[in-house]
């Protein structure tokens, strides 16, 4: 399938101003790639158009039953001036997952990450320059047949838009506070939890939004059967620094499998740590705190790389985490996976895919 190039004249292109105060995701860039499916012809139609809104019948698939999954990843300017991508196939993958789940028609990885590849080429002036910006791509894929009946749709919608953006939290790299909630759940085995969709988030809100009124940034979520066991938090996967060992909640089918983590995984690994995807009781990370064996708490995703945290609030009482400052790790893992997304780091593992300007 080729990609028709339908792109706005110079003359009616914008320009990214204001680059140290971008929002996150407020910004959208002039073009998008957009294609759809039928079950009869599977996917075609495929180009870069600029950016307009999308017309649906109010019957759609979507707006009933929320058939949609997504994706987000990072493109950045190098120290070099070259354009890096971090581990897109991986998100081209896990896209792919969230298909099979939602029942969903799968898409063509390859063919994807060169569009979306094309898209960031073509729009490479919306890539922000300063240490900490990227340009945010966002993948998305919808149900767009018009019926009312439970069952997956036979049309869809794939698109990817761009936005410019800063850091992720007004924090910065500083801890943040999160708020652990046993009167919500988010996910249960064998659901979708693990998957990228947009119910997941949906239903996120209301402990998100309790825990705001409180002053805290995230919700840490506990699993839904024994509200015991810690899962993840908001939007990010989240890992434990304990005297011995730096642990993680093993992927058991409810929560998502973060990119991120998976590379600090690898990286800790390879720096001689010993590390542990296993149940973590929350009562166990209470008990670190106390004790001192808890060294460390951070969190992890594409938006804001590292998130380092510095207090957790649970059963209506706060505990402050290695005093309420970002660990000696903490920093290293975001000093070294930013470094390589920036290009001033070596990229031991081949992560990095360049983007050949337009």
């Amino acid at each position: 399938m080729e990609i028709e190039l339908r792109l706005l004249p110079p003359e009616k292109r914008r320009r990214l101003e204001n680059q140290s105060q971008l929002p996150f995701g407020r910004i959208f860039t002039d073009h998008m790639f957009y294609m759809e499916y039928t079950a009869d012809e599977g996917w075609k139609g495929a180009c870069i158009k600029p950016y307009e809104p999308i017309c649906l019948d109010p019957a759609a698939v979507v707006f009933h039953y929320s058939q949609t999954i997504f994706e987000g990843l990072k493109a950045y300017y190098g120290v070099d001036g070259r354009i890096r991508l971090f581990r897109p196939e991986r998100n081209m993958a896990r896209l792919n997952r969230s298909a099979r789940r939602m029942c969903m028609p799968e898409v063509d990885e390859d063919f994807v990450l060169k569009a979306l590849k094309k898209l960031v080429a073509i729009e490479k002036d919306w890539i922000p320059r300063e240490r900490g910006s990227a340009l945010y791509i966002r993948p998305l894929m919808m149900g767009t047949e018009a019926f009312l009946g439970v069952r997956p749709s036979n049309e869809y919608i794939f698109f990817i838009i761009l936005s410019p953006v800063g850091a992720y939290y007004r924090e910065g790299f500083n801890p943040i506070k999160i708020y652990v909630t046993d009167k919500y759940v988010r996910a249960v085995r064998g659901g979708v939890g693990d998957v990228k969709t947009g119910g997941n988030y949906a239903a996120s809100l209301m402990a998100s939004e309790e825990a705001k009124k409180l002053g805290y940034t995230q919700v840490l979520w506990l699993d839904a059967i024994e509200r015991r066991y810690v899962e993840e938090v908001g939007t990010m996967n989240i890992f434990f620094y304990f005297e011995d060992e730096l642990a993680t909640p093993e992927l058991s089918g409810s929560i998502l499998p973060g990119i991120t983590r998976e590379s600090v995984i690898q990286m800790a690994r390879d720096w001689g740590l010993k590390v542990s995807e296993r149940r973590i009781p929350i009562d166990e990370v209470i008990e670190g705190i106390e004790t001192g064996r808890l060294k460390e708490c951070f969190g992890t995703g594409t938006a804001a790389v590292i998130s380092p945290v510095g207090w957790l609030a649970y059963k209506g009482r706060e505990y402050v985490i290695n005093e309420g400052k970002t660990g000696p790790l903490a920093r290293k893992l975001f000093d070294e996976l930013t470094g390589i997304q920036y290009g001033d780091r070596p990229d031991p593992y081949g992560w990095i895919q360049f983007v050949d300007p337009s």
